[in-house]
């Protein structure tokens, strides 16, 4: 049965996503060209094709439900010891990011986590030592609010590159197609 990786994420608006985008590509990030900056709501997940149709409902109908928010990231952080990841943390929005994931994460697309969750937005991943320290040095004084306006299912192509295929606005449920380079969400 074909089978297709999906995860589904909070886009940046520019200039926050090129800003950030950058800084993966100035540090050698080795995921910079397949990975877009995003907030995580549901990890990498591999479904079915013929359960698809059922999975966008569900995100749909969870996207309904819910009203825009404020994001504001600011600063450097890390998980090191336990993984090679620097990070901007968010310094308003953490607790509807962990009310959004809940409901993301249920239903249809239910599963465990490998750590428990905290939003944030990877600046630099699987790196050596001194590029993950100059990614915290540098960010540490990193600043930007945005308003979450939704957010995006993505799918892994056969090149490793995630793209995204379907924005559920909040209020409204889903428009079909990927984020366009003019929309807030555009990745």
């Amino acid at each position: 049965m074909p089978r297709r990786d999906i995860g589904v994420a909070i886009g940046l608006p520019e200039p926050i996503h090129s800003e950030l985008q950058g800084w993966r590509e100035r540090l050698g990030d080795p995921n910079a060209s397949s990975i877009p900056p995003h907030v995580t709501l549901l990890p990498p997940t591999g479904l079915d094709d013929e359960v698809l149709p059922d999975v966008e409902e569900y995100l749909r109908e969870v996207a309904a439900s819910e009203r825009p928010f404020e994001i504001h990231l600011r600063g450097s952080s890390t998980f090191r010891p336990v993984s090679p990841v620097v990070f901007v943390p968010l310094a308003v929005g953490i607790s509807a990011c962990e009310l959004l994931e809940s409901k993301v994460r249920s239903g249809p697309l239910a599963r465990p986590l490998n750590f428990p969750y905290h939003p944030h937005v990877t600046v630099a991943h699987d790196l050596a030592e001194p590029q993950l320290d100059r990614a915290f040095r540098e960010l540490a004084t990193y600043d930007a609010r945005f308003e979450v306006w939704g957010f995006t299912m993505f799918e892994q192509g056969r090149d490793k590159v995630w793209r995204p295929q379907r924005d559920f606005p909040f209020g409204r449920g889903g428009l079909p197609g990927p984020a366009t380079p003019g929309d807030a969400a555009a990745l």
